[in-house]
């Protein structure tokens, strides 16, 4: 039996979509799978450096806001000037409270499990950045190096 493989495109860049991709490739590394994480446009942000990922409670309407703010605060309510840095601040404290791995470790379990994580050059080229920004460790390409990939995958996820 040939071994699994997994294809997954990331292309949100907020803490709260920084989750599903690395946690479903490490799982499925985990389990012997062959794992290819694309990362495009704003999905780059997961690779740089330095991570500064926040979460947006404006048009997130599935998120549950704390102490019930969900029933009684207004959506408008949500892009006051302030807000999404506190929205941050609280779900990191959730996150932390919870016992649930950063997304630094999540990422860094990912290249310890030997899951590819390819840059799209494109974004790269489009939003100015520079190969330095990101971490070590994953491949930059274009989306012909992904669908390689993507077309013998048993999985494939678009995040």
């Amino acid at each position: 039996m040939s071994q699994k493989k997994m294809a997954l495109i990331a292309t949100k860049g907020s803490l709260d979509w920084a989750y599903p991709p690395f946690i479903l490739a490490s799982t499925a590394a985990a389990l012997d799978y062959k794992v290819s994480i694309f990362f495009t446009f704003y999905g780059l942000q997961l690779l740089k450096k330095d991570l500064a990922l926040e979460v947006s409670p404006l048009g997130n309407p599935g998120m549950p806001m704390p102490m019930g703010m969900d029933k009684w605060f207004p959506v408008m309510g949500t892009a006051v000037p302030g807000m999404q840095s506190m929205m941050t601040a609280m779900m990191k404290n959730k996150i932390k409270s919870k016992g649930v791995s950063s997304v630094e470790d999540l990422r860094s379990a990912c290249l310890d499990l030997e899951v590819k994580m390819v840059g799209c050059q494109m974004t790269i080229d489009l939003f100015d950045m520079k190969p330095g920004d990101f971490i070590d460790g994953i491949d930059l390409g274009g989306a012909a190096t992904f669908l390689e990939f993507a077309g013998e995958a048993d999985i494939s996820l678009f995040i």
